[in-house]
Order: C-alpha cells, then structure tokens, then sequence
C-alpha cells in the first residue's frame, strides 16, 4: 500500500486510540511489528490556542516511524490553521478524525458527527488536503445510525477532496464498539474509490486479519483494542503475511516482562506519578485470562509506584508458576 512516497506492507497497523495508544505504547507496538500508526486524536481548535497539552499529542519519534498525527474539529479554517502547526511536528501523514464516537467530541460537530453533514466533511478534507505539505488520509465509520449508513457516500467525497487513504470502522456511533464490525461496509468502500482503504474493527489476531483482507479486499488492517494488553498481535500477523509462518503466543514469562517494559518506558516519558496512574488500564488488560490472577488484577487500582507493578508480575508468576522472576529492562 502507498501513502505517498511511504510503501507499507500488507500486515497490520495500530489505530489511533485517545488516552491509551501514546508515545510509550505506539513504540512497543512498533517493535512488535506495527507497520503504521495513527497519533492519539488532537484538538484543531486547541491547537490553534497553543495549547501545551494538546501539542504534546503530536509528538513523532524516529521509533514510530510511519506514522500519522490526527486532527478532529467541525470548522476547515480552523483545520487548516492546525495542519501548519502539526507539520511542525514532522509527521508522515496527517489524519482527519471523522469517526470518533465520544459524546465530547461527537455532541459539538465533531468526529462521527461529520458523517451527519457530508458537505462540510468534504470542505474539511479539502482545506486540510490544501495546507498540507504530506499525504492526508480520513478515518470514518459504517454510518452516524441504521437510517445513515453512508460510509460509501463520504469516502468518495473524501477521495474527491483529495485524500490518500480511507480507514474505515466497520460500526456507526450509535453502535460505538459492538455488535459484531460490519466487513461488507468495508468492502462497499474499497469497490466504490480508487484511493488505498484501510479496514478498522474486531481484529485480534491472525484469523481476524485475515478474514478482513479476504471478505472486504482492503489494502491494510489496522488494529485498536485487540492490541490492547497483546501487542504481540503485530509479530504474529506480520510473521503470518509475510512469511507464512505461525508464531505461538507469548508466554507468561514474556508477557509480564513485556507489561513491565512497556511502564518503564512511560515512566520515563511522563514520570512515574502520571505514567502510573495511566498504567493501570494498561496492566489489566496485560493480566486478562491469565488462570489464577484475577485477585492480583484487583490490586491494580491502587498502583502508584513502579516497584509496585514489579511485585504484582512476580506474583502472577509465583501464582501460575511458583517460579522466580526476575524484571527485565528495556
């Protein structure tokens, strides 16, 4: 698949996930095989008021590399203003979120709503596409609900104003993360534009992936929440397409090393008081099925410390195991 000069295999991407996919984690999945990656979404407007917290999204790192920053917002000026302070950041692509379902974002006009107003998503893409200096791709859904399921209408619009690549969610807002993605939409998609279409939802692991190329002929997958706690997906997936080879699932050992990693680096970007808090979802979902840790995973709300998780790993293990362990580093 080509996003301008970029040239990305046929494996998988990590999506844009708000509060969970930073800096810390889009690194581990990038070692782990992530082909792309989208940035945490940012605010145009908060951008364009010099917003500190917000320019801090944008961040783009040699280890993330491609990779895009996404932008939301309801206004194309203001969108346009964004985009010149974004390719300050020296991304690879610039991203335009129409997809979000978050009533915060969604109830001002915002991510999913724009697929509510087509002709304003089609300036938005077009004053973006205008004051960008690098690819600028969209990332939408099935629909706002069952009585607009216009996924089609708005990627071709989108296409018509320029951008590179579609990425669609197979789900409307109304639906937010479940039933089941719907791949036909993702298929309508790719028949009806000439542009690379990337099909987003309910990819997990290889099976997932590779019924998502075969039923709706998408150009890449990318993954969101079955990354989540398994960034090891990106190898098996990648090991699969491009070798046909399988690779079995971490072990326990390396997974609780993986955890640890992954913390310490947050650590070290956002210190350990902010990384800590942040770490909790993060250790849950590493934690998840694991036999005999279900007591443990409870402890995970009161984390504070870093030595604190080093104890809980060595615990799981000690539980399952009854081995020793030892905490890697990076």
């Amino acid at each position: 698949m080509k996003l301008g000069n970029i040239t990305l295999p046929r494996t998988a991407a990590l999506a844009p996930m708000a509060g969970v996919a930073d800096r810390a984690f889009r690194e581990v999945c990038a070692e782990m095989g992530a082909c792309y990656m989208v940035g945490e979404m940012a605010s145009a407007k908060g951008l364009t008021y010099q917003s500190t917290k917000t320019a801090e999204l944008l961040e783009v790192t040699d280890l993330q590399r491609p990779m895009a920053v996404q932008l939301f917002g309801d206004e194309p000026e203001v969108m346009a203003q964004a985009v010149g302070i974004a390719l300050q950041f020296e991304p690879d692509v610039i991203d335009i979120n129409m997809g979000c379902p978050a009533p915060k974002i969604a109830g001002n006009g915002s991510g999913s709503a724009l697929m509510k107003t087509p002709a304003l998503a089609k300036r938005i893409v077009e004053a973006v596409v205008a004051a960008s200096t690098v690819p600028v791709t969209v990332k939408i859904r099935r629909g706002w609900d069952e009585t607009l399921l216009n996924a089609v209408e708005i990627a071709t619009l989108a296409e018509e104003a320029g951008a590179a690549a579609i990425t669609v969610h197979g789900r409307t807002r109304v639906q937010m993360y479940a039933p089941p993605v719907d791949l036909d939409c993702i298929a309508a998609v790719k028949q009806a534009v000439s542009v690379p279409v990337i099909g987003n939802g309910d990819v997990c692991d290889v099976e997932s992936a590779v019924e998502m190329y075969e039923r709706t002929g998408c150009d890449l997958v990318m993954i969101g929440r079955g990354a989540l706690g398994n960034p090891w997906v990106f190898f098996q997936i990648q090991s699969y397409m491009l070798w046909g080879e399988r690779v079995a699932e971490p072990s326990l050992e390396e997974k609780m090393d993986g955890m640890l990693r992954h913390i310490k680096r947050a650590c070290l970007y956002k210190g350990e008081h902010v990384a800590m808090r942040e770490a909790r979802s993060h250790v849950g979902w590493y934690l998840k099925g694991i036999r005999g840790a279900a007591a443990l995973r409870r402890r995970t709300s009161s984390l504070s410390h870093y030595d604190e998780l080093e104890a809980l790993a060595r615990d799981v293990l000690d539980t399952a195991s009854g081995d020793a362990f030892v905490p890697g580093g990076f």
